[in-house]
């Protein structure tokens, strides 16, 4: 009883309606549902995704730069990075600039593998547009503008 006490006494909001709520349930459905498209085929987890996808498409990576980039904790990353180098996916070189830094490069091998999981990132963005239609458009120009306001750091 005590807690619906407490809900009483809380401020009206929307949870439901509050956009970065709706953004990381949303991200995280949209990413669970990627994944079966490719975890049981080709054995990759989701960090492993991420960071095959950013070191194959950017770049001079470090681990700190994916870290960055995708938004996940260094521990996350550094285990996905050292699974896909077990695996043969990828190598690091320390970084002649800055011997803290390990940069990363894919493999031959694991350029094979980005070039079949590919097909299977395109066929999922193909079936989102077609579910949005026309409002596609309007939803990409809204996130560009999202994502420059919160490059900028002032939202």
């Amino acid at each position: 009883m005590k807690g619906l006490n407490m809900l009483q006494s809380l401020p009206n909001f929307d949870l439901e309606r509050y956009l970065p709520y709706r953004f990381a349930v949303l991200a995280n459905r949209l990413s669970a549902d990627l994944a079966k498209n490719y975890k049981v085929k080709y054995g990759i987890s989701r960090p492993e995704w991420r960071v095959l996808l950013n070191v194959g498409y950017t770049e001079d990576l470090s681990i700190r730069d994916i870290e960055k980039r995708v938004g996940l904790e260094k521990s996350i990353v550094s285990r996905a990075v050292s699974k896909l180098e077990k695996k043969g996916y990828l190598t690091k070189k320390i970084d002649i600039r800055d011997r803290r830094l390990l940069k990363l490069a894919l493999t031959e091998q694991g350029g094979e593998l980005l070039s079949k999981l590919i097909p299977i990132a395109e066929a999922f963005q193909s079936e989102l547009n077609k579910f949005l239609g026309d409002q596609e458009k309007t939803l990409q120009d809204a996130l560009d503008r999202l994502m420059e306001k919160t490059d900028d750091k002032t939202l």
